[in-house]
């Protein structure tokens, strides 16, 4: 078996994307941004009320792995679904987009995850999700030749939620630092970052080569009301931190230097969904290359403004040029 680029570790979920207003969030008691989680009945429920959607497959970092083999890279994915119909279709839509997918799927237990994307006219999106199979990743599912494969292992701060899955983290990234691969986290959500604080600021610390964060997320962590000094903070605690802030562009602190790097020209943001998923594809795949970190941050910037301008959390154009235009660019 060859190398891998990157590894991601997620919760393998079926998205469904709609658009909706701000006063069925409110109805509905969903804080704008958020990412809710829901069970299976309030799940049902909310999918009646959100009328026409598109049903695609995602997940933070199984969105962030296509990224990366779209961007040329090799990519792998461990996550959980049921072998039900919608885990045999994400199965299928993951392989197709060319990530090595080798997770069995649960015989029994939860259904696939689910997650229910409700799309603002501000191109904010607020999130419910029903993890179902998800929850029940766990060690056993960690493959210590495939993690052993990788250059990058990355993780999804979402995992932090199911008991088992950080368990499962924990033994991946063992493996990946005794097999010499670098370890890479995204908190995900200041909410999730908000009920794992302590446990997460102990793994960043400690256990943490690369943090990918939005500036909510980054002060959320180190409990700072300014970005300069959360981004002090990540510093301290990291070899490398990519800290996205919107239409600011985003922040890459390492070796030495801090990069500011523009966010990249989009003529109208439809959707942020998968902008940092996209991000962080392109971070990775430029440090599986080993380019320098203000190139990284360039590619990373180039990938997630292609999300902006459509729905999903999937790119629509080809964006394999943009490892190319990352020479160049902003």
């Amino acid at each position: 078996m060859g190398s891998l680029d990157v590894v991601g570790i997620g919760n393998a979920i079926v998205d469904t994307v709609a658009e909706a207003d701000d006063s069925l969030l409110a109805r509905e008691d969903l804080p704008k941004g958020s990412m809710t989680l829901i069970d299976g009945a309030r799940a049902d429920a909310l999918r009646a009320r959100m009328g026409a959607a598109v049903e695609v497959c995602g997940g933070s970092a199984a969105n962030t792995m296509v990224g990366v083999a779209r961007l040329g890279g090799a990519a792998g994915y461990v996550g959980k679904v049921r072998d039900d119909a919608a885990g045999a279709v994400f199965r299928s839509d993951i392989e197709a987009a060319g990530v090595s997918f080798p997770t069995p799927a649960a015989a029994d237990g939860a259904a696939t995850a689910r997650c229910l994307v409700f799309v603002t006219p501000d191109a904010q999106r607020t999130m419910t999700t029903y993890l179902g199979a998800c929850v029940e990743l766990g060690p056993a599912d960690i493959d210590p030749d495939f993690i052993a494969r990788a250059r990058l292992l990355y993780m999804e701060g979402y995992l932090w939620d199911p008991p088992a899955a950080k368990d499962a983290f924990r033994k991946a990234l063992g493996i990946a630092h005794a097999a010499g691969g670098r370890v890479c986290l995204s908190l995900s959500d200041s909410f999730c970052v908000d009920r794992h604080r302590a446990e997460l600021r102990d793994l960043v610390a400690n256990h943490i080569d690369v943090l990918f964060a939005n500036e909510d997320e980054a002060m959320s962590l180190y409990e700072v009301g300014d970005f300069d000094t959360a981004l002090a903070a990540a510093r301290s605690d990291c070899a490398v931190a990519a800290l996205t802030r919107s239409a600011k562009g985003s922040v890459v602190a390492g070796e030495g230097a801090v990069h500011t790097i523009e966010a990249a020209p989009v003529g109208r943001v439809v959707d942020t969904t998968g902008a940092g998923d996209l991000y962080a594809a392109g971070f990775l795949s430029g440090l599986a290359r080993g380019f320098d970190l203000a190139r990284c941050g360039r590619l990373a910037t180039l990938t997630a403004g292609e999300i902006l301008g459509h729905y999903g959390a999937r790119p629509e154009a080809d964006i394999a040029p943009f490892v190319e235009a990352s020479q160049y660019a902003l």
